[in-house]
């Protein structure tokens, strides 16, 4: 009814009295659905009307703090704390507008004055567990945790918490110890069972992970987290049919996600079933257009099928999404090497290399298709860079060899020559199949006949 009437008020510009509570229970309404600015309007008509109230002060700087007007809240709360200097709220707000501003040992301090003051310890340990965890001290923020769990049973919040901080210390092995003196006493807890779950699964104790999710699951028959983990551990049992039938269950349970259609995509591939699996990764794409996972699946599974027009369609469509990522760039390179689009290869290398890409295959992917295209002097330069990298590789030097006997420099490819039988005498053969004529000259062949035989 207040809230109506407040409401009322406001469109009608009367002026109605409230009395604290009244307030109180309006300004907390309107900032728990995010209405700040009805909030802000409550805490002024407040004030107005109950001008000494030391709560509605303290609304007002939550408000201030939310709306990141640290110095006026500070300002505000100073004045309180003169007021009423044993307010735990004053402490709590202020290790609210530290912690905005990165001051979280500070926060720490001014919470455990709160703890002083406050006859709500639950609400203040979490508190300085979330500050602790911003430290990363996850042994700190883990006690604080646990004082709310063992004050509250069913503190999910606590418990992801506390299991977050031994994810962090990769202390599985301790997490489940903890989850398992939780669950006998708290047997019906699906959220214990699922996160004991997760933690077989990091340790890759599949078949025990699976026990756990299914106790999850008989505990919440719709639990969607249950049914994913699951899912993905039959995935790793290679058990991929059971894997897509519980994927297909978090589907009906809730609105469908690209996650689970990528999910049921890979499946359906890893089971040879290429129509299905392209299907499902059609739907994730449309589901959520920028997911480049799924075009980029899409691409590889066009690709294996030699089906390089529709590869290069779905791969223009992943760069599209992220044009900086290298792998994108160099999958785009073979299937332009494979429409016989040389040019497009050669932008696709180059990118790879403006992106800190520079494996040796890019290298000498590039150097090999400026080869073709009669860009001698181009694919020189590329293998003198690759050089600097990568030294003495045999790969390298019988290239820049056919090259620089292509530029007529034979000098410089009678030194690459030697080089390259050094290094592996055996891969000479790359000659015959990029400069043939190279080794129709008896001096190439005859240098290459003279080194086999001093290493006989």
């Amino acid at each position: 009814m207040s809230l109506l009437k407040f409401e009322s008020m406001l469109k009608t510009n009367s002026i109605y009295f409230f009395d604290l509570v009244e307030f109180e229970e309006i300004i907390i309404h309107y900032l728990d659905a995010g209405k700040h600015s009805l909030a802000k309007k409550a805490v002024k008509f407040g004030l107005e009307q109950h001008p000494q109230s030391i709560d509605l002060k303290l609304l007002q700087v939550e408000l201030h703090v939310f709306e990141d007007e640290l110095d006026k809240a500070t300002f505000l709360l100073n004045r309180i704390e003169k007021i009423d200097p044993h307010n735990e709220e004053v402490f709590i707000q202020r290790a609210a507008i530290l912690s905005k501003t990165g001051k979280h040992k500070q926060a720490i301090i001014n919470l455990e004055k709160a703890l002083i003051y406050t006859d709500d310890n639950v609400d203040v340990w979490s508190l300085l567990g979330m500050e602790y965890l911003y430290l990363d001290d996850y042994l700190n923020a883990r006690s604080y945790f646990e004082k709310c769990l063992i004050e509250d049973g069913e503190d999910y919040s606590a418990l992801y918490n506390i299991i977050y901080c031994y994810d962090m210390e990769k202390e599985s092995e301790l997490a489940i110890n903890f989850l398992n003196k939780y669950i006998d006493k708290n047997p019906y807890c699906e959220v214990a069972w699922h996160q004991l779950g997760r933690q077989f699964f990091m340790l890759e104790m599949y078949k025990e992970a699976l026990t756990a999710f299914d106790y999850a699951i008989l505990i919440d028959e719709s639990f969607i987290g249950g049914y994913l983990e699951k899912a993905k551990t039959l995935e790793e049992l290679k058990r991929y049919q059971e894997a897509i039938d519980h994927y297909l269950v978090t589907l009906e349970l809730d609105d469908p996600t690209a996650f689970a259609f990528v999910r049921i995509g890979e499946c359906y591939e890893k089971l040879k079933k290429f129509d299905a699996a392209i299907s499902y990764y059609k739907k994730a794409v449309h589901e959520d257009p920028l997911l480049d996972r799924g075009w980029i699946l899409l691409t590889n599974i066009y690709y294996f099928q030699e089906n390089y027009q529709k590869a290069s369609y779905y791969i223009s469509k992943a760069i599209k999404i992220d044009e900086d990522n290298p792998m994108y760039w160099r999958k785009y390179a073979e299937i332009q090497l494979k429409l016989n689009l040389f040019e497009g290869a050669v932008h696709g290398f180059e990118n790879c290399l403006e992106l800190e890409d520079d494996d040796l295959e890019i290298y000498i992917g590039l150097a090999d298709v400026l080869l073709f295209l009669e860009e001698f002097n181009d694919a020189v330069s590329v293998l003198t860079k690759a050089k600097r990298i990568y030294k003495n590789f045999a790969e390298i030097e019988y290239r820049l060899a056919g090259l620089y006997f292509v530029l007529n420099k034979p000098i410089l490819s009678n030194r690459q020559l030697i080089n390259g039988l050094k290094i592996d005498f055996e891969y000479h053969n790359i000659l015959k199949e990029l400069f043939p004529k190279m080794l129709e000259k008896p001096k190439f062949r005859k240098l290459i006949s003279d080194f086999k035989k001093a290493t006989e």
